[in-house]
């Protein structure tokens, strides 16, 4: 199978940044198909991690290869669950990703993995040898509320992420009243600026955060430092 890697730009912006900002990116760009009547939408995601918590510290670190394995829904509809597993390589991401029903997900989630073996889709038996070998595990849940615009030319995807909460230590991903706990400063946002070969001008010019520059903003990252 190959596998198309894509640029990734992440950094840390303020409630004033994310108004200026959207306001021309709203005049360019068209709003993402997952969004509601309030031009949002919001992702709940269960990471997963292995004993020695490997795939956090590469992260804090900055490992140039790394991977992550991760369960995420939309909007709080678990009739479309996904498996994902985020690589990064030298600066460069790509994500592959299956289906799976809510009773799949509960059951992976528990520990009970073995019909993952003899599936036929690879990416649920690459998650049974982590588990059973690597000693993967569900670590913790990320919340957060995701503002999303796409451009055709250099399939660019310009996201504004708020409300990055922590499930804590729970890992029961579909518990409505789950306690979290907001993890990123007041008034801030995520930006992540996604896109294939090149970024076009327009785009480059509109997402300009004065003297800021790109910054490590691992949602995953984050929630861990409370769960």
């Amino acid at each position: 199978m190959k596998i198309k890697f894509r640029h990734e730009y992440k950094t840390h912006i303020n409630l004033g940044d994310y108004y200026i900002i959207r306001s021309k990116v709203k005049q360019i760009m068209k709003l993402d198909k997952h969004a509601k009547e309030n031009s949002q939408y919001s992702i709940r995601s269960i990471y997963f991690d292995d004993l020695n918590d490997t795939a956090l510290f590469e992260k804090i670190f900055g490992v140039n290869r790394r991977e992550k394995f991760r369960i995420r829904f939309y909007n709080g509809d678990t009739s479309f669950i996904r498996l994902e597993k985020k690589m990064k390589n030298n600066g460069l991401t790509s994500k592959l990703n299956t289906r799976l029903t809510k009773d799949e997900c509960i059951k992976i989630i528990s520990g009970e993995i073995d019909w993952l073996k003899y599936s036929d889709k690879e990416l649920l038996n690459e998650l049974y040898i982590k588990m059973k070998n690597g000693l993967y595990r569900p670590k913790t849940i990320v919340d957060y509320i995701r503002e999303a615009y796409i451009y055709p030319i250099g399939n660019v995807r310009v996201t504004f992420d708020s409300s990055i909460r922590s499930g804590l230590f729970s890992t029961d991903i579909f518990d409505e009243r789950l306690p979290t706990m907001e993890v990123l400063e007041p008034n801030k946002l995520i930006l992540e600026v996604k896109y294939d070969e090149f970024l076009p001008d327009i785009i480059a010019d509109i997402i300009q955060t004065g003297e800021r520059k790109p910054k490590a903003a691992s949602k995953y990252a984050l929630c861990r430092t409370f769960g």
